[in-house]
């Protein structure tokens, strides 16, 4: 089969309008399975403006992925268009040119706003209460032909802009949520066919978001980073004599409130239609905004204007009622069938004054919204209706985790079905990487249910929950979770702009410590100097890198790996962590007190000392990768070090200190026995502890990723997979039988009587146990990196659990990687010569593959394109 280029990328950008990279280096995917291919050299032409014309690059370069940029760099607001093919080796095709891709740069300078200032509404404000959301208008005029135009914007909150009574793309939350003080995101969008000639107005809606609302929990605080709405935009226009027409945000623009009354990230909306006959028509050309009020200018934004780095917060995909019925309070509850993150949609017509009040909840109990969750959070949204006919409604500057909505004052005059409510689904637009599937439908639902949770906290920023009063980037989630993400989705701008804030945060007063939540909210009393969380600063890092592949981001972000592992970290004597120190340790685990999370049947700091190694020698790898030799020599060097220090404080004989799942699975995992004979009997007594716990999960956020590792790495795989197929609490598919669609933040957040776990941390939608889904991605599915950025393919599955089959597919930097794999004897269409285990695997154009089936024979190494396996002695386990 024809080999050809599939997509062309620049950066990490889905959609490369206004980036910040002047020479973005430039990426493209292969399709095809032609036998071998391997890139020998490739060509990229680029068309820029009339001065510079049309130019072809060429090298010899097997290289496909970050490729540099070839011309000389882009100026600010600068477009080019490129296209590249690629040539395989001298008796190997060639690609065909790929479609061509714009790239287009942002501003990139102060200069470059052209004396747009943040400006804010001349009017009072009752800074401890919610603000009231601020509409801002600006009437301009276009004289001739339009040739293009582009509107940049941000928000001190978040921003809904419109041209001519139209929507502005279709961006929700934005600017999302940075840490505002270092680094404030603006976006960019192709208004062109927005614009006309003649009158025109431009308008934007500003609600308080993260910005100034209120954030954090135990009740939350507001004005966070400032308190007052605001806006900052500039809508430049290109005429076709290229003359340009500037719309900066300056102090001829007017400001009033509206329909919207309050827009709370944890509160919820409260609308009132009644308002809108006199708000109708506020951002188009012909509107009377005579008695608006004037605008005033603010100070300078405290963080850096930055383009984005990852996607925007999008409406992904919609969800319909599965049922309607009455609580035992009479009231009515609407069950969407999935725990999912967004808001409601709403189609009805009433009496003028009727107030319809939609509230939200994961869960129910006793037939009612569980509420206590939410602990401050109100979750409520609110309609006024106006009484002039049908409305169709959603809120914009909220949102909600629920599977379960409650209506009140629903008006008889319209039906509630499945035509007038809608659940509209919410986050970061990231391109759907992974995919899973085996023959155990629990399992398959498990695995939805991960990616269901990753979804829903993957809003700007990854957040630990989306329903009650928290919702922040908790580092040690990120952390555990990582790697699954990776291959669900294309997380690497996600990732990119988040640990840009890391960065920022730790050298706050010069701490070198990640806290425990990015953003930091600057009137909490942190950071904490603590492992697994902390660890993200290397972690993180790594395992972008090895799904990526991109060593300019692993330079970018090795300073602050370093400045962890060499300064953030309290040490004792010895080097290992200082006893004092507050730890998280095996967060969660599953004996750990409904009211003390934290306390684990394991260590705190043994968990921690583990992590400690554990990411000293990532460092050091990360360091021999940068061609830091010396460095990496030294990291390795501690590393054994540490090892030894290890063994003193925690074991006795090759016994650790506890005698639990999570011990001894990081212990064997981490590689932290460096005597065989103490290696097998810690084997061997991790199987004894598993087995006399019935099977059954022991590990909290710390030691669940590495147990099924740690498993097989001792050849103990089926015990993993007794663990993970497990019904009973705690277990994986116990939440699945329980009727989740999410995964939980406690092993049982709901108990098996159908109550609610009565502890504080009790998420119904939480990623971290999630994790294991990397264990199942690579052992059951088989697949994973054996270079970083999958230059290279491990194939491995090892089946087992009665599982008689699975498909596992992943979109690679380079293309599709994908297996399939069944035993035939269990496959009714098989011919009877056909017996034994089958596996079938797909390898993109430029990169290879080690394979090895689950029989323990040898490794075959292969090239690119579709080949079939069969081991007809094999027979399932």
């Amino acid at each position: 089969m024809a080999v050809s280029i599939s997509r062309l990328s620049f950066e990490h950008h889905r959609l490369p309008l206004g980036i910040a990279e002047t020479q973005p280096r430039i990426s493209w995917r292969f399709s095809g399975n032609a036998v071998d291919w391997e890139q020998r050299s490739y060509d990229i032409e680029v068309i820029r403006g009339l001065d510079s014309g049309r130019k072809i690059f060429s090298a010899n370069s097997s290289n496909s992925i970050y490729v540099p940029w070839p011309d000389s760099p882009l100026e600010a607001a600068e477009s080019a268009t490129v296209r590249a093919r690629a040539h395989g080796q001298s008796w190997q095709s060639s690609t065909p040119w790929s479609d061509w891709v714009t790239v287009e740069t942002g501003l990139l300078s102060p200069e470059d706003w052209r004396g747009a200032v943040p400006i804010a509404a001349e009017r009072e404000q009752d800074v401890d209460r919610p603000k009231r959301p601020i509409y801002f208008r600006k009437p301009f005029t276009v004289e001739s032909e339009i040739a293009s135009a582009r509107l940049y914007i941000t928000a001190l909150g978040l921003y809904e802009a419109e041209i001519n009574g139209i929507r502005v793309a279709d961006h929700v939350l934005a600017p999302g949520w940075q840490s505002f003080e270092f680094r404030h995101v603006y976006d960019t969008y192709d208004v062109t066919e927005l614009i006309n000639c003649g009158n025109n107005t431009i308008g934007a809606t500003i609600a308080e978001g993260w910005y100034s609302g209120n954030v954090g929990f135990n009740g939350g605080s507001r004005n966070v980073y400032g308190d007052t709405l605001g806006l900052l935009s500039l809508l430049l226009v290109t005429l076709q004599d290229g003359s340009i027409v500037q719309v900066p945000t300056d102090l001829s623009w007017k400001a009033n409130t509206g329909p919207l009354l309050a827009a709370e990230i944890y509160n919820g909306e409260t609308y009132d239609s009644r308002l809108e006959s006199e708000h109708e028509g506020w951002s188009s050309a012909d509107f009377d905004s005579r008695d608006w009020l004037g605008v005033k200018q603010l100070p300078a934004l405290k963080g850096e204007l930055v383009s984005p780095d990852g996607p925007p917060v999008r409406k992904i995909e919609q969800r319909k009622p599965q049922r309607i019925f009455q609580s035992p309070s009479n009231t009515t509850i609407v069950d969407f069938g999935q725990n999912l993150v967004g808001w409601l949609q709403v189609k009805v017509e009433g009496p003028s004054g009727t107030n319809i009040s939609l509230r939200h909840a994961e869960v129910l109990e006793d037939g009612e919204l569980a509420l206590r969750p939410l602990r401050f959070a109100t979750a409520a949204d609110s309609l006024i209706l106006h009484g002039n006919g049908p409305q169709i409604w959603e809120p914009k500057f909220t949102f909600h985790g629920f599977r379960y909505a409650q209506i009140d004052g629903w008006p008889e005059e319209s039906a509630l079905n499945d035509q007038s409510i809608t659940a509209i689904v919410i986050h970061s637009d990231m391109e759907q990487t992974g995919w899973f599937e085996c023959s155990n439908e629990l399992l398959n639902r498990f695995h939805h249910n991960v990616r269901w949770s990753m979804k829903g906290n993957f809003i700007s920023i990854p957040t630990d929950c989306p329903q009650r009063d928290e919702r922040l980037g908790w580092t040690g989630d990120a952390n555990t979770f990582g790697p699954t993400a990776n291959y669900l989705y294309d997380t690497a701008g996600f990732w990119q702009g988040w640990h840009r804030d890391i960065w920022s945060e730790m050298q706050r007063n010069g701490t070198m410590i990640p806290p425990s939540f990015v953003p930091i909210l600057p009137n909490y009393d942190y950071p904490i100097s603590a492992a697994i969380w902390g660890d993200v600063a290397v972690a993180g890092p790594w395992n972008i890198y090895q799904a990526f592949g991109d060593p300019g981001m692993l330079e970018d972000q090795f300073h602050q790996s370093q400045a962890w592992i060499d300064t953030g970290i309290r040490r004792n004597e010895v080097g290992l962590w200082n006893r004092t120190t507050f730890q998280y340790g095996d967060w969660l685990d599953p004996k750990s007190p409904p009211d003390s999370p934290g306390n684990a049947t394991t260590a705190t700091h043994l968990v921690a000392d583990a992590y400690l190694i554990h990411n000293t020698e990532l460092l050091a790898n990360m360091a021999s990768i940068l061609g830091r030799h010396e460095l990496a020599g030294r990291y390795h060097d501690e590393r054994a070090r540490l090892t030894r220090e290890f063994q003193a404080a925690w074991m006795v004989n090759g016994d650790m200190a506890n005698r639990t799942q999570t011990a001894y699975a990081l212990a064997l995992h981490f590689g932290l026995y460096t005597d065989n004979k103490d290696r097998t009997a810690a084997a061997e007594t991790l199987r004894e502890i598993i087995a006399e716990n019935d099977y059954l999960v022991g590990t909290g956020f710390a030691g669940t990723p590495s147990l099924g590792f740690a498993l097989r790495g001792i050849n103990a795989t089926n015990d993993f997979y007794r663990m993970l197929l497990q019904t009973r609490v705690p277990s994986w598919l116990y939440q699945v039988i329980q009727n989740a669609t999410t995964t939980w933040e406690r092993w049982d957040s709901l108990l098996p009587d159908g109550s609610v776990n009565p502890g504080e941390m009790t998420s119904f939608n939480h990623y971290s146990f999630g994790s294991v889904a990397n264990w199942i991605h690579q052992v059951i599915g088989g697949i994973a990196p054996a270079k970083p950025g999958w230059k290279a393919v491990t194939v491995a599955p090892l089946p087992g659990g009665n599982i008689t089959n699975a498909k596992t597919r992943f979109i690679s930097p380079y293309g599709e990687v994908s297996t399939e794999w069944w035993f035939e004897n269990n496959q009714v269409e098989a011919a009877a010569h056909r017996n034994g285990f089958h596996l079938i695997v797909q390898i993109p154009p430029n990169t290879r593959a080690n394979v090895t089936m689950p029989n323990g024979g040898q490794t075959m190494e292969i090239g690119s394109g579709y080949y079939e396996f069969h081991d007809p002695e094999y027979l399932s386990p």
